[in-house]
């Protein structure tokens, strides 16, 4: 590390020689101290440096939450590789895409994919190694995690900068295809800072670790109370009794929020009887019904609203209470203008692109330098979302660009280009639009307004399951309605705009 840097693991350091005895990382009977986290992660970074692996190198991880996968982000961040999450939901061949389009030279595979990963190493050149990971029996073609510990170079220094890649998430298929946001160490230290600050987290917070460690907000989360010297509790999978079980005994103070998980505690919480007192700050998306009887059966917790993404982490903010139905205002290291299409910036109470600069804007998408250069012209992250200000400050969304129209149920990314590819590969489809539609449970829904070829019929159910064969599961529409034409633009394209208003309905 430079005189300038900080890294990851320069505050894994901090957390071990100022808080050396308290819990860091906690999973079922695993109980680690920040001391016995950073021994864990000093081991595995010797271990992976002994192994051949140098800086830039990705690791893949196709796995659970577990206190393993904690250990191997630290690890990474000590020796300078780079992590790459996989979505455990993702089919077979997007599971070999994300590995094909990162070229990782070792993979880490959980108890449930395994099997999958070994056909994957098989396809994917770069794949030399596969280790498992979060525990399990080790079958043919794997090695033990463990294997790796290598106590010879565990106090080594190894200079690290700040800027160098640490992360990539996969996200924003606007060509039927993800693309890996790659992130740096300095951008997940800057926004552990601005969250720290808009939480007000410290030493004795709790963050029940609920959503998976591939997702930018799990990670973040994760990340922020670890910088700030608290524990993260890791749950493998989101389960609403154990989660407020381990609320319970840990003393949990936050956690990340997407539809259904409020509804599901609460309904939990009402069958039986848990101390959730301690709880003081939840942050996500959610239906203001369901943020609203959270609030009532803990008082004093704040429930925080915002604007983010992948590429960008946290854009915007404030507690729900504040400014209802807003996304907040900007955080402390960001700065947000809104643009037109020509790029000339937009006054107040005008929809524009929203637009950011801060040291917390992501590198770029692995080996797409023409997307790089459109996404950061003119000295600005283009993040494809429109918003407008008010003369307050605060920054209210309003609709996705349609190049980069997305639809997020439970907190995934959907992207409709995706979904619409899979569907026209269905034999009897001759067009489709994929859109986005009010969900109760869900929050945002996946429907699919078809045109079927002349003389076919089709089942709603059998089309979805068609789509849930070859992309993950989340991505199937849960609605789908078949018309004789769809609606087009003076250029002969489908507008996705009368789609919407046409068959866009409340369900």
């Amino acid at each position: 590390m430079g005189l300038y840097d900080y890294t990851v693991y320069d505050f894994i350091c901090r957390n071990a020689q100022l808080y050396p005895d308290r819990d860091s990382v906690v999973f079922n009977d695993v109980r680690l101290t920040s001391k016995q986290f950073k021994e864990r992660c000093d081991k595995l970074a010797a271990g992976l440096l002994r192994s051949g692996i140098e800086k830039g190198d990705r690791l893949g991880v196709v796995a659970h939450n577990c206190d393993e996968f904690m250990i191997l982000y630290g690890a990474a961040a000590k020796m300078g590789a780079i992590v790459l999450p996989v979505n455990w939901r993702f089919q077979q061949d997007e599971v070999e895409y994300v590995l094909n389009d990162c070229t990782p030279r070792l993979v880490f595979a959980g108890p449930d994919y395994r099997k999958s990963v070994a056909e994957a190493a098989s396809k994917v050149k770069s794949i030399e190694r596969c280790y498992t990971i979060g525990g399990g029996e080790v079958p043919e073609g794997f090695r033990p995690f463990e294997e790796l510990y290598s106590e010879e170079g565990a106090e080594e220094e190894i200079d690290i900068p700040a800027n160098s890649g640490y992360v990539i998430i996969h996200t924003a298929a606007v060509e039927g295809r993800p693309r890996g946001a790659l992130l740096s160490q300095a951008n997940i230290v800057f926004v552990n800072l601005a969250m720290m600050f808009d939480n007000n987290l410290g030493p004795d917070d709790c963050h029940m670790c609920i959503l998976p460690l591939f997702h930018i907000a799990g990670l973040a989360m994760a990340m922020a109370v670890m910088h700030a010297a608290g524990k993260n509790v890791i749950i493998e999978r989101f389960d609403p009794e154990l989660t407020l079980q381990l609320i319970e005994k840990e003393k949990g103070t936050t956690f990340f929020n997407f539809a259904p998980i409020l509804k599901m505690l609460m309904d939990k919480y009402e069958e039986g009887s848990y101390d959730i007192s301690s709880i003081r700050n939840v942050s996500g998306l959610d239906h203001p019904e369901n943020i609203q009887r959270f609030l009532k059966l803990v008082p004093n917790a704040r429930y925080r609203i915002g604007f983010g993404q992948s590429e960008v982490m946290g854009v915007s903010g404030c507690p729900v209470q504040e400014k209802p139905g807003s996304a907040g205002k900007p955080s402390p290291f960001v700065r947000v203008a809104l643009f037109d299409d020509y790029d000339n910036e937009v006054p107040v109470g005008t929809p524009g692109e929203i637009c950011v600069r801060s040291p917390a804007v992501f590198l770029g998408y692995w080996g797409r330098d023409e997307d790089n250069a459109y996404t950061f012209r003119n000295g600005w992250h283009h993040t494809g979302d429109i918003g407008r200000f008010d003369e307050e400050g605060y920054l209210w969304y309003v609709k996705r660009k349609a190049e980069k129209e997305l639809i997020k149920p439970g907190g995934e990314n959907v992207y409709p280009a995706e979904v619409e590819k899979t569907i026209l590969e269905h034999e009897k489809v001759t067009e489709v639009s994929v859109i986005g539609v009010p969900d109760e449970k869900w929050g945002e829904a996946i429907k699919a307004v078809c045109v079927l070829k002349p003389g076919e019929s089709l089942d709603p159910q059998e089309l979805a399951e068609f789509v849930a064969s070859r992309i993950a599961r989340y991505k199937k529409p849960q609605y789908v309605d078949f018309v004789d034409a769809l609606p087009k633009t003076e250029d002969g394209e489908i507008d996705r705009d009368q789609v919407k208003k046409e068959h866009g309905g409340k369900y």
